[in-house]
């Protein structure tokens, strides 16, 4: 089908565009921005006027993707592209897994689904696994999602192995000992609450940690999720220091604390859990200069019954695939971010990690890069036509009723957020739209 998107504001960080321009759409691929191609004639014509036309979102941490509900809830939240860490049900330690995922994911002709491969077998954190065959299979790296490493020594060789294919290996930084048992930040409300602390210093040991053994292997590291200031200062001299590191946030940290657990109230049990009023503003200050590469959703949907058991006793986690988009334009707003640059932290800034991975050696000898992230996270004639369509101007209400995801999981139910998606486009087909409310 050949598509019209008439009068929008087209955006696209990677090229620093910003201007009112007609997008024209064939053969699932941009094929015009601003005038039409020699003998186009669009199939449908969109008025996309008073709405912002961008990339499709790129989410790089989103769980139970290849379930119906979930895929809908990545489309209504302009995603189209998600990372799948290897904590799944079976967890992704085998080539085969990761290819039984990848047709499900491609049957369901929605978001494109990009697989980390589990760092160790069984994410035990004992045996590391064929890391150059999950990366042939499809895996874009690899990772232990929130398990812990048994030992230092066992990372140090995980990092080795992956260093030797060029992998990145994603890591989320705390010290499972000093995390143990922990449900809330360290300090005066856990005090308050009674409820057991995890300290900065869980995060902030293991990036030391994380940080030497990149110095000795020179191996890529992307940082998942930092919830700390000292955490982002580490990062941030890791970055001059000239390391090859990256790291990403959880969009709930940029506006939430500890202060906000109140009562007890289970829909704030995250992990990790929100810190104190200073780590989120240093939090928000790190995304905007680009010291934080990307805001993610860390999307964990989770059963109805869930939450209603005591804070200690639920399992972290909240759903935010629908809710990424909004909570980026907020934080935008209040923190006085150019809608550009916001929108780079879920576009352009995290599709780097997409593509371009080396791959080992195939039979023959050859090498190459994987290829199937392709201008992810851009807008330009030629590139697939993967855009998140939406109006900047239009606020919603957080309700279950408005939530396509089966996880209702969320600190943010009855909130009214800026930002509603009115399409998305996947492959140049549209695959999610409503009308205007």
């Amino acid at each position: 089908m050949k598509l019209h998107l008439k009068g929008g504001r087209v955006i696209d960080p990677a090229t620093r565009t910003d201007r009112v321009q007609d997008v024209f759409i064939a053969d699932g691929n941009i094929a015009g921005l601003a005038s039409a191609p020699d003998g186009f004639t669009a199939d449908r014509t969109i008025d996309v006027s008073r709405l912002v036309v961008a990339p499709g979102l790129v989410d790089l941490a989103a769980r139970k993707l290849t379930a119906a509900s979930e895929a809908a809830a990545a489309l209504a939240g302009g995603v189209t592209r998600a990372v799948c860490p290897p904590d799944a049900d079976p967890v992704l330690d085998a080539p085969d897994l990761v290819e039984m995922l990848q047709l499900r994911a491609r049957a369901m002709h929605q978001a494109q689904v990009h697989p980390l491969g589990a760092l160790t077998v069984g994410l035990a954190g004992r045996e590391l696994t064929e890391m150059a065959q999950l990366s042939a299979a499809g895996c874009i790296g690899l990772s232990q999602a929130n398990a812990p490493i048994a030992d230092n020594r066992t990372l140090l060789r995980a990092l080795q192995y992956a260093g030797t294919f060029g992998l990145t290996v994603w890591l989320r930084p705390q010290d499972a000992a000093l995390a143990a048992g922990g449900v809330a930040a360290s300090g005066a409300v856990a005090s308050r609450l009674g409820l057991a602390g995890i300290p900065v210093a869980a995060e902030t040991i293991a990036l030391h940690t994380i940080l030497e053994l990149v110095r000795v292997t020179g191996t890529r590291v992307h940082l998942c999720r930092l919830s700390s200031a000292a955490g982002v200062a580490l990062v941030r001299a890791a970055k001059a220091e000239g390391l090859p590191v990256t790291c990403d946030v959880a969009a709930h940290h940029l506006h939430l604390t500890d202060m906000d657990i109140g009562y007890f109230d289970a829909q704030y049990r995250l992990d990790p859990p929100l810190r104190g009023q200073r780590d989120r503003e240093v939090i928000r200050d790190a995304a905007r200069d680009g010291t934080i590469d990307a805001i993610c959703s860390d999307h964990t949907p989770l059963a109805a019954d869930a939450r209603l058991v005591p804070f200690a006793e639920a399992a972290p986690g909240a759903t935010g695939l629908e809710l990424l988009l909004s909570l980026v334009l907020k934080w935008a707003e209040e923190a006085r971010v150019p809608l550009i640059d916001a929108l780079a932290r879920v576009t352009h800034g995290p599709a780097q990690h997409l593509d371009g991975l080396s791959h080992p050696a195939r039979p023959g000898g050859t090498s190459g890069t994987s290829g199937k992230a392709a201008g992810a996270g851009m807008l330009a004639v030629g590139l697939p036509a993967d855009l998140c369509v939406f109006e900047p101007s239009a606020y919603w209400t957080v309700s279950p009723g408005l939530l396509r995801s089966a996880g209702h999981n969320t600190p943010f139910l009855g909130y009214e957020l800026p930002g509603r998606v009115r399409f998305t486009l996947v492959g140049g087909h549209v695959a999610y739209e409503i009308l205007a409310v």
